[in-house]
């Protein structure tokens, strides 16, 4: 692909040699000739001026170190993003029906999907055009993907549950388990049966063995365009507005609402019932327990040399009496003060 052309898919201003062309994307500091990098800022300008790529996108603060050609942009790794789906594109969908699938003669498969081997689809369930059910998926009855949508190795959809359009679902995916509920009754557990469904949006991707439970009574509901790393846990009856991300190992306790464009960090824990209010951002390994209105949220410790952890630990844990120590030894005072 020229750069000229590249340069006008992606809205940016072209420097250079407009004949040239690139054939893939690379990093800024192992990138040679026909690929394409990217480069984020002033910290990266020791790799910028010596990189051997035929062409690199940037800010205009960074134009004047780059050596070769250069797509001029306001935001270099949203530019890169479009220029890497652009010479990148996924793979084709191959029309057809593996011999091994069991397809039950109620569901609705589109003719220009494509099945793989071992997938099961259940009774009544759908298949959108242009859709790619990989090896080994599941769907159970009523279940249903959108046009475009993609399936890796052994998903699993529950009955009943809803996946728009153009998604990506990575292996090992499930969704539609049931909820995890249960009433205390004479010191054992009565499950309480789950009877809502998942509906997830369009344009959203969900990573590899991340698990969506299925609503109690309501669906649970997650947005469109939301993105969700791999092996993340998403409760009964949550709620995950438009465009909002959440990123590994995070956990999301049943009814909670989170609003959209917002960003929960890696192994970030929610409790349940909550409201998380829209563009609200938690940083890596917070724990929430109660609601949060717009803003930025930390409450995890970051990492420190061990003997100065293991001092304020200690420390941590004489807190209480410390503070009513200090709390009797104000109150004296002011009464001497007092009586002066």
């Amino acid at each position: 692909m020229t750069l000229e052309a590249l340069a006008r898919a992606i809205g940016a201003r072209l420097v250079g040699d407009a004949s040239a062309e690139v054939h893939r994307v690379a990093a800024l500091d192992e990138a040679g000739s026909g690929e394409i990098t990217y480069c984020k800022g002033r910290r990266f300008r020791n790799q910028l001026v010596n990189t051997a790529a035929t062409a690199v996108i940037l800010a205009e603060a960074d134009l004047e170190h780059c050596p070769a050609s250069a797509l001029v942009v306001d935001d270099p790794y949203a530019a890169y993003a479009r220029a890497a789906r652009i010479l990148h594109p996924p793979r084709p969908v191959h029309p057809g029906i593996h011999p091994s699938a069991v397809i039950d003669p109620s569901a609705q498969v589109a003719d220009s999907a494509e099945i793989g081997p071992r997938v099961v689809i259940g009774p009544e369930a759908h298949i959108g055009d242009h859709s790619i059910v990989a090896a080994g998926c599941v769907l159970e009855e009523g279940a249903s993907i959108g046009e475009g949508t993609r399936l890796g190795p052994n998903v699993t959809i529950g009955a009943c549950c809803h996946v728009g359009h153009n998604c990506i679902i990575h292996g090992g995916v499930v969704i539609g388990a049931d909820g995890f509920g249960f009433a205390p009754d004479q010191g054992r557990w009565e499950k309480i049966p789950q009877i809502g469904a998942v509906r997830i949006g369009n344009d959203c991707e969900i990573g590899a063995n991340t698990c969506i439970d299925r609503g109690a009574l309501h669906d649970t509901v997650i947005g469109n365009g939301v993105k969700i790393d791999n092996l993340v846990q998403i409760g009964h009856n949550v709620t995950i507005g438009d465009h909002t991300i959440i990123v590994a190992c995070a956990m999301i306790g049943g009814s909670t609402r989170i609003g959209s464009h917002c960003a929960v960090a890696g192994g970030v824990g929610l409790a349940g019932h909550l409201e998380i209010a829209d563009g609200t951002q938690i940083t890596g390994m917070s724990m929430v327990a109660h609601d949060l209105p717009a803003g930025r949220y930390s409450s995890a410790i970051e990492v420190q040399d061990s003997r100065t952890w293991r001092k304020n630990h200690a420390r941590l844990h004489r807190l209480d009496e410390t503070i009513r120590k200090l709390r009797q030894e104000i109150a004296e005072l002011q009464k001497k003060l007092d009586e002066e």
